[in-house]
């Protein structure tokens, strides 16, 4: 059986995204156990690893790098082996090369790039939180996790801060909010959203099962 570790380092309540995940592997008969853990070893072995994120960008890279060994077995078996991964919310930011929320703190840099509060906009509210539609760009198109959505369908955004990409082919797709913010990112075996697919409904679980399915090596 594959393993699914959601990694577990003190950042929001993990139980819908495992809840999220176990459903989506149920109702696409995939033989795969989801796991809350924080342990170093049990995710340095998983097959896939998810890292969610709520709060704060520096306080989340902080409680990541308490962790004894966490950090350097996510980079092991994500960099090292290549195995899929896929951040969410503050766990996508946290791929960036830094995020500049109450000063400037250091993330895992795998996807080139920045985190910075939503500028202010006509029409734009913050925090964003609510639903919008993705605007896939030609990479997100033919990207396996994102492929075959629910038409016409939405997800659902709670943040403050949003990801700016170095290389516009990491940008998997986009929303509009008095102006364009990254909805997704991606490259080789990452993957990340902004929004949360496990409160977008069938879109989310749309993306979840492609997720679980995705074979990054192909």
């Amino acid at each position: 059986m594959k393993t699914v570790a959601i990694v577990d380092y003190g950042s929001g309540n993990l139980r819908s995204a495992a809840n999220a995940f176990e459903r989506a592997a149920r109702e696409a008969g995939l033989p795969h156990a989801i796991r809350v853990t924080d342990d170093a070893r049990e995710i340095r072995a998983a097959d896939r690893i998810v890292l969610p994120g709520v709060g704060a960008f520096g306080d989340c890279r902080a409680g990541l790098d308490a962790r004894p060994g966490l950090t350097e077995a996510l980079q092991a078996a994500v960099l090292g082996d290549g195995r899929p991964f896929f951040g969410i919310c503050v766990g996508m930011q946290l791929l960036a090369s830094e995020g500049r929320e109450h000063g400037v703190h250091p993330g895992l840099g795998w996807v080139p790039g920045w985190v910075e509060r939503l500028a202010a906009a006509p029409g734009r509210k913050i925090p964003h939180m609510g639903w919008n539609h993705l605007a896939l760009t030609p990479e997100g198109a033919a990207h396996p996790v994102l492929r075959g959505l629910p038409a016409g369908g939405q997800v659902y955004f709670v943040h403050s801060y949003a990801l700016t990409a170095e290389r516009p082919e990491h940008v998997l797709a986009t929303a509009d909010y008095g102006g364009a913010i990254t909805a997704a990112v991606g490259r080789d075996n990452l993957f990340g959203t902004q929004f949360h697919p496990e409160k977008s409904q069938a879109v989310g679980l749309a993306v979840i099962r492609n997720f679980l399915a995705w074979d990054p090596a192909r």
